[in-house]
């Protein structure tokens, strides 16, 4: 089980990401990507309305009625998530138990908070958001949240007898945590800009298709992708800057009307291919042009690391920051 721990301002985007479906896929999409126990549509089901009742709006309100009962909160909004192991399978009252049982580590069991159980992903997963602030006005505390986090993760593998998932942060030692890190939400969108530039020819298409796999594109400068989690990733993170793509993009319409037009032709602007004066025919440029394609997809893995670099006192500063 993994369990992830985050604090917020906006009550209404916490709770209507919880309850709504997906924004960035259009009723024809969510249904052909739904397969199985898996759904894109109607993907939320509310295991649990705690003191709270409503649509997300009407949520919201009733949660800002009550933050105000605090003036000290900055970042009323708890947004907890607990992620089973992949072949783990629990009921609908077991997992109401377990986001009682995560309400009670972080003290919101007699604060407003609502469960809701998500049904697009392989994996059973719950999410929970809640007020942090009581009806007594007092605010539940965030103290070693994340220690808190992998404590109750473990605890509930034993009970429930699921797999253990162990917390790679929590078992690394210093050395180890210098070593690059393998980030599967940049894994993902970089696999999947690959294969989407390998059948597309144009840069339309590409952020269609780009669309259609669940992501947001935003062009200017630069190029960035929002995926549906709402985490926003550079296209130059994973070694797919708008310039690389572009290039890609205008090397394949390149090929393309080579193969229709079935003689050489310029490439236009990019790196001029290498063809002996005896082998110069439309078939070495077509080649030479694949080759180049393939330079720029083949994988390239740029290691990130686990590790703090923060001075002491820095560290100090940014805990002060983040205490409420």
């Amino acid at each position: 089980m993994i369990g992830k721990v985050s604090k917020g301002m906006s009550f209404y985007h916490t709770i209507h990401y919880c309850l709504e479906d997906k924004k960035e896929l259009s009723e024809q999409q969510k249904r052909e990507m739904s397969v199985g126990d898996i759904k894109h549509k109607d993907r939320a089901e509310v295991l649990e309305y705690n003191l709270c009742f409503g649509t997300a709006s009407e949520l919201a309100k009733q949660f800002k009625e009550v933050e105000k009962l605090s003036r000290r909160v900055e970042k009323p909004v708890l947004h907890l998530s607990l992620r089973l192991a992949s072949g783990d399978q629990l009921t609908q009252n077991e997992l109401i138990e377990i986001s009682r049982e995560c309400a009670k580590e972080f003290g919101i069991i007699n604060n407003q908070y609502i469960a809701v159980l998500h049904k697009d992903t392989e994996q059973q997963h719950i999410h929970i958001a809640a007020n942090r602030v009581g009806f007594d006005g007092k605010v539940a505390s965030d103290k070693n949240d994340f220690r808190r986090m992998a404590a109750l993760c473990r605890r509930l593998e034993k009970q429930y007898r699921l797999t253990e998932v162990l917390s790679p942060r929590s078992f690394l030692s210093g050395k180890e945590r210098l070593l690059p890190r393998h980030d599967i939400r940049k894994e993902k969108l970089r696999n999947d800009i690959r294969q989407t530039l390998e059948k597309v020819a144009g840069y339309t298409a590409f952020e269609q298709q780009m669309k259609a796999l669940g992501y947001k594109v935003i062009k200017g400068r630069g190029i960035c992708f929002i995926d549906d989690k709402r985490v926003k990733i550079k296209g130059s993170e994973v070694n797919f800057s708008l310039a690389k793509i572009e290039k890609v993009l205008a090397i394949r319409q390149e090929l393309e009307a080579h193969k229709a037009e079935k003689q050489i032709l310029p490439i236009r602007g990019l790196v001029k291919p290498n063809i002996s004066s005896e082998a110069g025919t439309g078939i070495n440029v077509q080649r030479q042009l694949a080759n180049m394609l393939n330079d720029l997809l083949k994988p390239e893995y740029q290691p990130e690391h686990i590790g703090n670099d923060l001075t002491p006192e820095q560290r100090r500063k940014k805990k002060q920051q983040q205490h409420l």
